[in-house]
């Protein structure tokens, strides 16, 4: 099934996924499914669960952040949040999340 794509305003430190470019600021311009659009916010909410943790975590000083799994977990989110950007997003999201680098020698899945 072909399902039909429509426009998103996405915006990554907020976590949100918008249907309209002036309910709030946004950084991305996005074509996706519906399934996409619950897909990435599954992974918005994992993000704002591993805050918590985060919050948590400065709380415990000796815990370096390369040794923090909620740290690990929190990047791989933001991974996976940047690569639907750049597969869903227009040429200005496509070259934007190509500037930032985030991309190159990421772990892939």
């Amino acid at each position: 099934m072909n399902e039909e794509k429509k426009t998103y305003y996405i915006s990554v430190g907020a976590g949100e996924i918008m249907r309209v470019p002036n309910a709030s600021p946004w950084e991305f311009k996005i074509e996706a499914t519906d399934e996409e659009i619950t897909e990435m916010r599954a992974v918005f909410d994992m993000m704002q669960d591993n805050s918590i943790g985060d919050f948590l975590r400065t709380h415990v000083p000796f815990v370096e952040y390369s040794h923090d799994p909620t740290n690990d977990a929190h990047d791989e989110s933001l991974h996976k949040i940047f690569t639907m950007i750049y597969e869903l997003g227009d040429a200005e999201a496509k070259q934007h999340v190509k500037s930032l680098g985030i991309l190159d020698g990421f772990k892939s899945d």
